[in-house]
């Protein structure tokens, strides 16, 4: 196996999982045995996730050592992100409009799935405003932030810190080297973790088809289809224009990243594959402060492929129901969408969270998403995928914006993997 690439290992990984999935489809054993196994493997990776932010941050920041560069840096990051996140929506309405998927859809034949957990955080969403999110960006406790994983207060707190270490000069070097130290010794953990990554690849891909099995395709296959290619779409065309337009070839991304590319779809998670992404991006020409700052933050205001399906689910359901939606409300969708998406960074299910807190304010049946609720985590695989790119892209262009993109850094690293 040593003389298999990673990526390699990994795909298969999930081949073989889809094959063990689909020979055992129904059988509880899978779940009982291979799940455990993806638990651990995802445990793994979200432990050594807020270290690495945390110290990645802290040495970016007192690097740059200016607060007014760092407010500027984080003002071009929102706005960035903000403006192709509504790309994605827009994307996603105009594609679902064209090709209808949710027309003549016979609603009887559907199995539905169970939305109950998600109900609960939904109430919660729904009276928590995005001037709620900007205020909780800044934490009560930082303890509490960092066993509960919130990221945003997480990143806002390493800011601070980073600015103070600055702020002392000779007197914080001491604690600037442990923070190096940490982020070292965490990355080099990271790599050892990454060497189970085949077998928890497996282990997540074999629960999941046992679980919905092929046959609960057919009747969504449609919807599949529509939102596997405007995920395709996205990529090439959206994203490829904006890296063209910073000077990179997008085809570039996907050969670095090749491996936590097929990590995150086989995993649905993006946190699988941060530390290796800030890694991967900083070689790449990105400057660490400009990588550690730009993806822990995009996770919670960059999801672009989230964004993007949860506006073709909206009139997917809408279509199924019966339901015109004027220009006016898709309109109204889209606005509630775009604070919705990045009022509850951070929750758990975030797109089915959003989707219904949302539908409600469309008058769509929010207990239309109990019908697609059994291939949601097929979606959740291609959505992950745009989320990644989305988010590595998004360093260049802030880098490039900043002209602190190293070109030569960049072009040995090609050579290197090429």
């Amino acid at each position: 196996m040593r003389k298999i690439g990673l990526a390699w290992q990994i795909f298969i990984g999930l081949i073989l999982g889809i094959i063990v999935g689909a020979v055992f489809y129904g059988h509880p054993e899978v779940q009982t045995y291979l799940q455990p196994v993806g638990n651990i493997f995802l445990r793994l990776i979200k432990m050594i996730v807020v270290p690495i932010v945390v110290s990645s941050i802290i040495i970016g920041v007192a690097g740059v050592g200016n607060i007014k560069q760092v407010g500027k840096l984080g003002g071009k990051t929102i706005i960035y992100f903000e403006i192709i996140t509504t790309v994605a929506i827009v994307i996603g309405l105009l594609i679902a409009n064209i090709f209808k998927p949710g027309n003549g859809i016979d609603m009887h034949h559907l199995q539905k799935g169970d939305i109950s957990t998600y109900l609960d955080t939904t109430k919660q969403v729904e009276s928590h405003s995005f001037i709620d999110t900007i205020v909780n960006i800044v934490p009560t406790n930082l303890f509490e932030s960092l066993a509960n994983g919130d990221m945003l207060a997480i990143i806002f707190f390493s800011v601070m810190f980073g600015l103070g270490v600055s702020a002392i000069g000779e007197k914080g070097q001491p604690v600037l080297k442990f923070f190096q130290g940490t982020a070292d010794a965490m990355f080099y953990v990271t790599n050892m973790i990454m060497r189970f990554a085949p077998l928890g690849v497996f282990a997540l891909i074999g629960v999941t088809v046992s679980e919905f099995g092929v046959k609960s395709l057919v009747p969504l296959s449609k919807l599949l289809v529509t939102v596997y290619g405007s995920m395709a779409f996205f990529i090439l065309i959206v994203l490829g224009f904006v890296a063209r337009i910073v000077g990179i070839r997008i085809t570039n991304l996907f050969k670095i990243l090749k491996d936590e590319l097929i990590l995150a779809y086989s995993t649905s998670s993006s946190e699988t594959v941060l530390p290796k992404l800030m890694e991967k991006m900083e070689r790449f020409g990105v400057p660490k402060g400009i990588a550690s700052f730009v993806i822990p933050t995009g996770y919670s205001f960059n999801l672009d492929g989230s964004t993007l399906y949860q506006s073709i689910a909206a009139i997917f359901i809408a279509q199924m129901y019966g339901i015109h939606l004027s220009i006016g409300a898709q309109i109204s969708l889209m606005l509630v969408l775009m604070i919705t998406s990045k009022g509850i960074a951070g929750v758990p299910g975030v797109s089915f969270v959003v989707l219904l807190a949302t539908l409600g304010s469309a008058h769509i049946p929010v207990e239309g998403l109990a019908f697609i609720a059994g291939i949601d985590r097929l979606m959740d695989m291609a959505r992950t995928v745009v989320n990644v790119i989305g988010n590595s892209l998004a360093t260049v262009v802030v880098a490039k914006w900043e002209k602190r993109f190293d070109n030569e850094k960049a072009e040995e690293y090609l050579q290197d993997i090429a």
